[in-house]
């Protein structure tokens, strides 16, 4: 069949070991350049992630698109998309508890279902980038929607046709439910387009850090230093969004009504829109591989089906692989094998059954299997920043009820309590901004590392400064409670104590701040340098996935605190009661703290074993392999 034989990196270096009882046996690999196999889905040999233009055409000349202009508009884009979504966030419980007069609490579930339902659906944007539009598409597709879905809520606040009466429904009908609750319908509009909402954000997200790395020559030389500073600005522009969104909106809610306010975010989203589209010219994209679920689930069923093949069986040719330098898979290079998850290997076990007629359900390529064993190995790290999006999320709710007690007063000026989540924001502005001035030559006379610290020790001290965060604020809130107790507001729990600033709860907001920027910048660099080359979007989607998770374990784990703790007929309310002189915040913060802790261990440990891809042998060492084993007799 005209094919030649080719030994692995592995035994170029090696002889494979003998097999014992004690020891495992390495996999002798051997890779069968085949001519006659359909490729994967149908495609024909590509060159990896050579960069084309927006229709598929390679681009003549690099010099006049990408880098940092192409990548200022993607800023702006993510900005507005921020900005959006953090609005929403800290608006909507206050707008259905005091327009739609639903529950505190059934507002807060609401709102953080929504932002769960908008992370964790991130998979979809990621998969439909990396399989079928490419990631420029996707985006302009979904911000489209995003668009259409704030401008939905914002006729919901602004025609009285989707609101419920407000007549009659003063501070004190409110707290004690008695307003005109909203009719089924007006909840039903207002659920659509808010997941509208958020199906355009879940679009959106898993594309534009990774559509905006893209932007650069990773045959450049200064290509790790360009891509280090790209997450660090793309992260510096979520937080210039999440300003904007907790004071400019907040004050224009209050100056002007909610109607002001969601329109002033529908605003901002079209004219980054407007944006984006004019930048197109300059942006540099990767080619779409083909359905990613496609060819994890031939992996998975080859294995499956040659489960029972021995490695060293008679009937064994080898472990398959296309020839020449380039992929079968669009938009990737190769990958070269490696020993983990033998199991998966057998996908790529080529038997004399298989040169008749082979079939991709059959027979996969050794690149395609180093897909599947790359996403599995990818998955502890971003599972082990659930907890801390758990922490963020209890935050966002729990610390704007600790403001309402406190003073907000700043001198003379007095700021409103949804804007107590701003000074996060302000302290991973100023985190990023003296990031490279004063972190980095730190960290590099410590760690000795180029960039101060690699990004699973960035993701570790993100994880580590928010257990400094949750521990504090258990010991202020304890603080906080007794104080109020033995002042005599134990039930003005809406009466704010002028003596008690709320601005203690600024080292909380600030050390989570400083556990943001290593933990989440950290994690979206890692993946996107991690993850296969066709699947980029899917592996920047992980940590929108991790932060969906969050969100929905912060609901679980506050449905079933409000279930176990407490004695109604006893009259001892709940750690999490309305009341929070009543409740037990920090017991809540405590157990989070030990939860931390423990998720901790089990990120030290994964990164312990974690093995980056330029520790491996890349795709092309195949070619100077080849050329060595061609100028050798054989």
């Amino acid at each position: 069949m005209g094919s030649r034989e080719i030994k692995s990196p592995e035994s170029l270096q090696e002889t494979p070991a003998t097999s014992s009882s004690h020891q495992r046996k390495k996999l002798s690999v051997y890779f069968i350049e085949s001519d006659n196999r359909r490729m994967a889905l149908g495609r024909g040999y590509t060159g990896g992630t050579t960069p084309v233009n927006v229709h598929g055409k390679p681009i003549a000349d690099l010099s006049k698109t990408g880098g940092w202009i192409a990548a200022l508009f993607i800023f702006g884009n993510e900005m507005a998309e921020r900005m959006a979504y953090f609005g929403l966030s800290v608006n909507m419980v206050t707008f259905m508890f005091y327009v739609m007069h639903k529950s505190f609490a059934d507002s807060s579930n609401a709102v953080n279902n929504f932002l769960g339902i908008s992370q964790a659906s991130s998979v979809l944007g990621g998969f439909l980038a990396d399989a079928y539009l490419g990631r420029y598409w996707t985006i302009a597709i979904f911000t489209t929607i995003y668009l259409a879905g704030l401008t939905g809520i914002t006729l919901c606040a602004t025609m009285k046709v989707f609101m419920p009466n407000q007549d009659n429904c003063d501070r004190i009908s409110q707290l004690l439910g008695s307003c005109e609750p909203a009719k089924s319908w007006q909840m039903l509009y207002l659920y659509t387009v808010l997941y509208i909402t958020g199906f355009g954000a879940a679009g959106i997200r898993p594309c534009v850090s990774s559509f905006g790395a893209d932007q650069f020559d990773e045959r450049s030389k200064d290509y790790k230093t360009h891509l280090d500073r790209f997450f660090n600005f793309f992260y510096l522009s979520v937080t210039v969004g999440a300003i904007v969104a907790f004071t400019l909106v907040v004050y224009i809610q209050m100056e002007h009504g909610w109607g002001s306010a969601f329109g002033a975010l529908a605003i901002a989203m079209g004219i980054s829109n407007m944006l984006f589209f004019i930048g197109t010219p300059l942006y540099r994209h990767r080619l779409p591989g083909g359905s990613p679920l496609t060819r994890v689930a031939q992996v998975l069923v080859a294995a499956f089906r040659k489960r029972h093949a021995a490695f060293s069986s008679s009937e064994l040719i080898g472990l398959y692989e296309v020839p020449g330098k380039h992929s079968a898979i669009k938009g990737s290079g190769k990958i070269a094998h490696t020993d983990d998850f033998r199991c998966l290997d057998k996908a790529a076990l080529e038997l004399k059954e298989d040169v008749i007629n082979p079939s991709p359900w059959k027979l996969c390529t050794v690149t395609q299997v180093e897909e599947v064993k790359t996403l599995v190995r990818l998955v502890p790290i971003p599972a082990c920043t659930i907890m801390l999006n758990v922490i963020l999320t209890e935050f966002l709710t729990l610390s704007v009820q600790q403001a309402y007690t406190m003073n907000t007063h700043m001198g003379k000026l007095k700021l409103p309590v949804t804007c107590m989540p701003v000074f996060p924001g302000l302290s991973i502005f100023l985190i990023l901004s003296l990031y490279y001035s004063t972190f980095v030559p730190l960290c590099r006379r410590i760690t000795g590392h180029p960039r101060g610290a690699s990004q699973l020790q960035r993701v570790g001290i993100g994880l580590a400064v928010s257990i400094l965060s949750v521990i504090w604020a258990g010991i202020f809130e304890r603080y906080r409670r007794n104080y109020a107790i033995s002042h005599g507001y134990e039930f003005s729990f809406l009466t704010a104590m002028p003596d008690l600033s709320a601005y203690w709860l600024l080292i909380q907001y600030c050390l989570i701040g400083i556990a943001e920027v290593f933990c989440i910048v950290g994690l979206l660099e890692f993946l996107y340098e991690e993850a296969p080359d066709a699947m980029k979007s899917i592996g920047s989607a992980y940590a929108a996935l991790a932060g969906g998770l969050g969100c929905f374990a912060a609901s679980i784990l506050n449905s079933i605190i409000k279930s176990v703790t407490g004695n109604p007929k006893k009259g001892q309310p709940n750690w999490l009661a309305q009341n929070i002189n009543t409740g037990r915040f920090d017991y809540l913060y405590w157990l989070l703290a030990v939860l931390s802790v423990i998720n901790f261990c089990a990120f030290l440990y994964s990164a312990y074993r974690y093995k980056y891809r330029s520790e491996q042998k890349h795709g092309n060492d195949y070619e100077v392999m080849e050329n060595k084993l061609y100028d050798s007799p054989i």
